[in-house]
């Protein structure tokens, strides 16, 4: 079983129930186990700034499955919460955005999956959630949590608990 590492994000609809439907999904279509779930976060908008403020967390999932038919499966579950890649703007609002962060230590670089993720180290909308849940794994030769005190946290606002 790989561990697997993915970030979530959206800004449009009730985010945070569709992290809770999109992660079921991604479990049971990828056959994986929920390791651990990070708490919601709330950040400012990262690329394209003019738009709503997001909601960000991370996952670690275990599963069998190789890196792109994992992908196809997130995908597949975007598409399933309105998510239409072909439509949208680089950056832009999105209903859910499912990025894979790491799997295992694999390091690839292919037209439509690099591991790990390219810019997972200037984006504190994925390292906040991910130091929460895995903040000593090593990921491109650095801990998670050395990377995040390297990048501002600022705008980043904890959310409380839905439940």
């Amino acid at each position: 079983m790989a561990s697997v590492l993915i970030a979530l994000g959206g800004n449009v609809g009730d985010v945070r129930t569709t992290f809770g439907k999109a992660i079921a999904h991604v479990c049971g279509m990828a056959q994986a186990a929920l390791v651990a779930r990070s708490s919601d976060y709330a950040t400012p908008p990262w690329g394209d700034e003019d738009q709503a403020p997001f909601i960000n967390a991370c996952i670690e999932i275990e599963t069998s499955l190789d890196p792109h038919a994992l992908l196809f499966v997130m995908q597949k579950v975007e598409q399933k919460f309105g998510r239409t890649r072909d439509k949208e703007r680089r950056w832009g609002p999105r209903t859910l955005d499912l990025d894979m962060i790491a799997y295992d230590n694999v390091s690839m670089e292919k037209p439509d999956l690099t591991l790990p993720h390219p810019r997972l180290f200037e984006r504190a909308f994925v390292l906040v959630p991910l130091a929460e849940i895995a903040p000593d794994r090593l990921i491109s030769g650095l801990r998670v949590r050395d990377g995040l005190a390297s990048v501002s946290m600022q705008g980043i606002e904890r959310l409380p608990d839905t439940g």
